[in-house]
């Protein structure tokens, strides 16, 4: 199946999408056969001072809102409206992609990414996930890498 982010990613050697009938992080990864800690989700967060912005953290993690919102030079940040970050996106939730978004927003990718050659994010559709280097994900969008994910339950 074609996406945006698909057809982004085009430009990127090696990287391809990998389909699963599950829909979020944990069982996405169990169904792909992927080990969960590669596995990464995209979270539409509102940043004070900044706006709406993507955080990217492992499913087997959740996200630090403050360091996100230190990370994007913000006061304080909060978990955007699904209505929001879905406009904002161009995809539902679920399936938000940090790539190819249809208004494109400030991204950072937690730092555990460079532990691995590959991570898996979302190519734009619930249970459709796309493998690519964390530097090449950081150049295709603009992104920041920093420490914003904590242990906890996905």
């Amino acid at each position: 199946p074609s996406t945006s982010t698909t057809r982004v990613l085009n430009t990127v050697a090696g990287s391809r999408p990998r389909r699963s009938a599950a829909s979020y992080g944990l069982e996405a990864a169990d169904r792909l056969g992927l080990d969960p800690a590669t596995v990464f989700k995209t979270l539409v967060v509102d940043v004070e001072g900044v706006g709406l912005a993507c955080a990217v953290v492992p499913v087997t993690g959740m996200l630090d809102l403050k360091a996100v919102a230190d990370a994007l030079g913000g006061r304080r940040a909060k978990m955007a409206e699904q209505q929001a970050a879905e406009r904002a996106t161009g995809y539902v939730v679920g399936g938000i992609s940090p790539l190819a978004q249809k208004k494109a927003l400030p991204l950072v990718v937690d730092e555990s990414a460079v532990l691995y050659d590959r991570i898996h994010v979302s190519a734009g559709r619930r249970g459709l996930e796309i493998a690519l280097a964390g530097d090449d994900l950081l150049k295709l969008t603009g992104g920041v890498y920093a420490a914003v994910a904590k242990d906890g339950d996905a």
